[in-house]
């Protein structure tokens, strides 16, 4: 039952200030050395720091925050909000929509829900406002289109999953297709059912023309270029998705000097900003596997399996207390530290009962979004209010729960239709 004791310290550093990277890799040696000896302990760790970091696979994740940081310096956001602006302006609440559909659209080629959130914040936030838009409808459906991110491909904490479980990329990449879309939809029915429930009275804009319409979606075409070349790419085979990796971010390159946005201070800030986006994913993801090699030294994930056999719950009961542990670790900690401290635990017991990793990854990412936009942590509120420090937090949180609703309705139907998420997987 070490790993009682260790979980206990984990958090208990946690809760203390301490980061999480130092906290899962001291708990990691900490909890080696009670078992193997402190010499065992420190050349095993030292092991995981050296070795993880000349893993080739690692070179993925750079690569795609690289390749995110041009497209943010390209300003292919802002026209992806004008193209969607142009299509949905004429409905009730078509700004908001405007604002989720740009972000669907920009976490195709961006892969992170906190550069999704802040981009947008600048460009749809003060255009929502001169509508007539309140801070409660505007400010959630930036922070909740920002959520789409860390699902829509190339994501890179499904990047950080599948090279902590050895499942394939770029299956991972092709299975968050459909649910990456179903979670726009759902948030476009989040802002017509808020509408429904709020006294907000917004008038639609007149309805452009078809022509026009069309020629909006010029700007959006590299965007939509660049990402069937990096799917296309892994789905025939063509490359690996560590080869997609640079290869997208060699396109977006290309995409942001084509545009004249390559200024020298501006391109060294980016490449200082993925460098250091990349360090910090890196520590955390070195920890993570520190604190595994406890977990699976302490007989955990035997105790639990033990344990499941011992009660007689059956293989949904168990996903759904799983869920359950999401849903409050997302109030309490951001998403890539939970993933990272949690999945080490439960994928071997949920793979173990029959269940297929792939599935179990995208289920994991869908519960984690809850934890960017769910009170008290919501970094992505955070961001929002950060980028717009005049919009109440309260009035966020009071938008914000219409699209957890559509957030859970979503996780229901994943894990209830588990063919969801294996519909374009099969065909890779």
């Amino acid at each position: 039952m070490s790993w009682l004791l260790g979980l206990g310290l984990l958090f208990l550093l946690i809760f203390a200030g301490v980061p999480i990277a130092v906290a899962m890799g001291l708990v990691g040696l900490i909890g080696t050395a009670s078992i193997l000896g402190i010499e065992p302990a420190l050349f095993l760790i030292g092991g995981v720091y050296f070795d993880s970091g000349r893993n080739y696979t690692l070179s993925v994740v750079p690569l795609f925050i690289l390749m995110g940081n041009l497209i943010i310096m390209s300003g292919i956001a802002t026209e992806l909000y004008a193209s969607a602006h142009a299509w949905m302006r004429h409905k009730r609440g078509g700004l908001a929509m405007a604002t989720i559909v740009a972000a669907g659209g920009f976490a195709s080629v961006c892969g992170s829900s906190l550069a999704t959130t802040a981009t947008l914040a600048k460009i749809s936030l003060p255009e929502m406002r001169k509508y007539g838009y309140s801070n409660r409808l505007a400010g959630a459906s930036v922070a909740a289109g920002g959520t789409l991110g860390i699902l829509i491909p190339p994501s890179v904490i499904l990047i950080l999953y599948g090279i902590m479980t050895q499942e394939h990329i770029g299956k991972l990449f092709l299975a968050g297709l459909v649910p990456g879309l179903l979670g726009v939809f759902f948030y476009l029915g989040a802002v017509r059912f808020s509408l429904i429930i709020s006294d907000e009275t917004l008038e639609a804009q007149d309805k452009l023309p078809l022509r026009d319409r069309i020629r909006s979606l010029r700007g959006v075409f590299l965007t939509l270029l660049l990402f069937l070349f990096v799917l296309g790419g892994i789905y025939l085979n063509v490359f690996t998705a560590t080869e997609a990796a640079g290869m997208g971010a060699a396109g977006a390159f290309i995409i942001t000097a084509l545009r004249g946005k390559l200024a020298m201070n501006d391109t060294l800030r980016m490449l200082f900003d993925t460098a250091k986006t990349t360090a910090v994913m890196f520590l955390i993801l070195f920890g993570a596997m520190a604190f595994l090699n406890f977990v699976n030294l302490s007989g955990l994930t035997t105790d639990l399996r033990n344990f499941v056999s011992a009660i007689g719950a059956s293989p949904y009961a168990v996903i759904i207390a799983i869920l359950l542990i999401y849903l409050v670790l997302g109030c309490l900690l951001e998403s890539l530290s939970m993933i990272l401290l949690t999945v080490p635990i439960f994928y071997p017991l949920v793979t173990a009962m029959g269940f297929d990793g792939i599935w179990f990854g995208i289920v994991v990412v869908v519960a984690t979004e809850l934890s960017f936009i769910t009170p008290p942590v919501g970094m992505n509120i955070f961001v929002l209010r950060a980028t717009a420090p005049d919009v109440p937090l309260s009035s966020v949180y009071r938008g914000i729960l219409p699209f957890v609703g559509a957030d859970i309705v979503r996780l229901t139907l994943i894990v209830a239709i588990p063919g969801l998420v294996s519909l374009f997987g099969l065909l890779y």
